[in-house]
């Protein structure tokens, strides 16, 4: 448990909290039994409730797994009381970390962050975790850019996991961030007594943020399944003319094998006593083949 003091009121920062801190927690703010449940088992759905000594949130925030390059929610259950934060995470969320190393350490930001109400905290700690999405999508966009140019650049086979890894870390983003908008639009229009009134308009503000992540998102989702869509294509189109090739090879070579085993099946061989009989028949052959291909190529089959 870590914890900074301001003159209006104090934050507490949990990482995996246990038994005992929770117990601790609920003797010292009167936290309500459902909070304290809360707090003890996963909450899958983003929610803002209010009770008689305390509000209770829990919002979802992306983070990225850089061993399976995917994007998972990390929850954070937040507690507010007339005199404190309480905010409670089990993942090692590093922005809200760095954000509480830095009021703890630097008095200037403390003054800054901590000087009008728990509320007007969080509204600072939502923000900042918002806007730690868009490094991460700027990372999906190098990405996609990555791809398209690997693609064009006649590597489509290889680029088939690459577009399906990318898939996935948008659809996990895009299920995390989306039920957030929900908890936003509860602080900004509803009228709870732990949030005063004259935050809302931060909290809409908030809203605006949100949006603009989704809207990011949409347009990387429709750019990798575009790309998607092109990969596919060209490989698509690279194996009918791999097959084409073959085709015709094989419809080249097929006179020449019929033209072979009838001199097989024959018990005289025309022109066998001729000393030139092989080049003759090689000859044959030769003319069979390119007649084939003259015939093809007046069909316009090649």
């Amino acid at each position: 448990m870590q914890e900074i003091k301001s003159e209006k009121f104090k934050w507490i920062d949990f990482e995996q909290p246990n038994a005992d801190d929770v117990l601790k927690l609920q003797k010292e703010y009167n936290l309500h039994p459902v909070v304290v449940e809360e707090f003890s088992t996963p909450t899958l759905r983003p929610k803002a409730t209010e009770y008689e000594t305390c509000m209770y949130l829990a919002v979802h925030i992306p983070l990225f797994n850089t061993d399976l390059k995917t994007t998972y929610p990390g929850e954070i259950d937040i507690v507010i009381t007339r005199d404190a934060l309480i905010t409670s995470h089990d993942q090692d969320i590093w922005q809200l970390t760095d954000f509480f190393i830095d009021l703890k350490n630097d008095e200037k930001k403390r003054l800054r962050y901590m000087n009008h109400s728990p509320a007007a905290l969080l509204h600072h700690i939502l923000e900042m975790l918002l806007e730690s999405c868009f490094p991460k999508l700027d990372h999906i966009s190098r990405k996609l850019d990555y791809i398209e140019e690997e693609i064009f650049a006649g590597h489509e086979k290889e680029m088939v996991f690459e577009i399906s890894v990318v898939k996935r870390d948008i659809l996990n983003f895009r299920r995390t961030l989306k039920p957030q908008k929900s908890v936003l639009e509860s602080l900004a229009q509803k009228d709870f007594s732990f949030v005063s009134s004259d935050l809302k308009p931060y909290f809409q503000d908030l809203i605006g943020t949100n949006i603009r992540i989704w809207n990011t998102l949409e347009s990387a989702k429709e750019t990798i399944e575009s790309l998607e869509e092109t990969n596919n294509s060209l490989l698509s189109n690279k194996l009918s003319m791999i097959m084409k090739v073959l085709t015709i090879f094989s419809a080249v070579l097929l006179p020449l094998t019929v033209y072979s085993n009838i001199l097989a099946m024959s018990a005289h061989i025309p022109f066998g006593d001729n000393p030139y009989a092989f080049w003759i028949h090689l000859s044959i052959m030769a003319f069979i083949g390119t007649l084939t291909v003259v015939i093809f190529k007046v069909k316009k089959w090649l």
